[in-house]
This record gives structure tokens, sequence and C-alpha cells, in this order.
């Protein structure tokens, strides 16, 4: 089992920043691929990052997010990270991060661990 455990969430104004991680205690995360997804009051869930494994030399973004958020993994630290900029009112959503066994997806439907979330609520 891999229990993944987002942080960083929080409130913030249109135009700001926040810096969302993701780790676990129950396995190391460089063998994953990991990404974030997220999902909007009565939304369906979307695509938002990935990053390969172990390196992390590849990554996809979903367009909405290109040139704002950025994923990084630290597998010394165990950690994914997603930084996000320029943060819109349309960002706001429970962000969700996931973990695929093989190594790189951009699909939901490959990633067979996740976290229980946290909220990003962005403001006008």
């Amino acid at each position: 089992q891999v229990e993944l455990v987002e942080s960083g969430g929080g409130l913030v104004q249109a135009g700001g920043s926040l810096r969302l991680s993701c780790t676990t205690s129950g396995r190391t995360l460089s063998r994953y691929g990991m990404g974030w997804f997220r999902q909007a009051p009565a939304k369906e869930r979307e695509f938002v990052a990935a990053i390969s494994s172990p390196s992390g030399t590849t990554t996809s973004y979903r367009n909405s997010v290109k040139g704002r958020f950025t994923i990084s993994r630290d597998n010394a630290q165990n950690t994914v990270s997603l930084q996000m900029d320029s943060l819109k009112p349309e960002d706001t959503a429970v962000y969700f991060c996931a973990a695929t066994p093989r190594g790189y997806s951009i699909s939901a439907d490959e990633y067979n661990y996740w976290g229980r979330g946290t909220q990003v609520t962005v403001s006008s």
C-alpha cells in the first residue's frame, strides 16, 4: 500500500501562489510515476500534471496550467510537489496526489494510489 498525504492547500487571491506537497511514509516513491489531479464541485476529476520515475525527466501539464504550474520530485525527501503560480479562480478545486506503478501516465485510470486531497480556493 502507498498512502499518500497532500499538504499546502489554502485560500489565496487571484494571481497568488501556493506550493502543494505530497509524501508517504509507507513506501519510497522513486519507482512510481507521480501525478496531480483536481476536482471542482460538480465537476469531473481532471489531470493537472505528471512526472516520470525515477528521475523526473518527463513532465506533462494540462494546457490551462502550462507556464503557471511546475511539478517536481525530490526522491531523497520522498516528496512530489506542485508549485502553482498566477493562480486563477478556475483553479479552485480539491487537488489530489497520485502514484502509478507504470512510471509515467497522464491518465487517472492508470494511477493506483491516491491521497485524500487538499483544498485550493482562489478568490477573484
